[in-house]
């Protein structure tokens, strides 16, 4: 299983290319607001960012919180989002204990999937999709 990790964040500029990358490429809108990565200052400009991603949680809070199986558990960790079946009571996000489920105006939620689609458009080689086995998934660098 793979996940998307954030090894080398202090290496990003903050230009949010992977953000928009994954509004558009993944959830065809291009908004901050409906991406699955989001990236912060951590302070101010001169002391860096942070990304804000799904650790790939096993077992996921998130998935257990839903009430409608919108969420549910990827073997190995993170989690499968059937939007279908959302009815955006904002559960997840709620449950989410590093804060990476996102809402938009809606209440329709925005989560990583671990598809990487977001790493090549990082200019600064911030990112990567990395193997992780049997293991409960962690980032480095930036994710808090």
């Amino acid at each position: 299983m793979k996940i998307l990790t954030t090894p080398r964040m202090e290496r990003c500029i903050g230009c949010h290319s992977c953000s928009l990358a994954c509004a558009r490429l993944v959830h065809r809108n291009l908004s901050w607001d409906t991406a699955g990565i989001r990236i912060r200052s951590s302070g101010g400009l001169s002391t860096g960012f942070e990304a804000k991603i799904c650790l790939a949680c096993d077992p996921a809070p998130c998935a257990d919180a839903c009430p409608t199986g919108a969420y549910s558990q990827r073997k190995g960790g993170g989690v499968i989002v059937r939007k279908n079946l959302c009815i955006r009571c904002g559960a997840c996000a709620h449950a989410c204990p590093v804060d990476a489920i996102y809402l938009d105006t809606t209440g329709e939620p925005f989560v990583c999937i671990h598809c990487g689609r977001c790493v090549p458009f990082c200019p600064h080689d911030c990112l990567e999709l990395a193997e992780v086995s049997g293991v409960q998934a962690t980032t480095e660098g930036g994710a808090s």
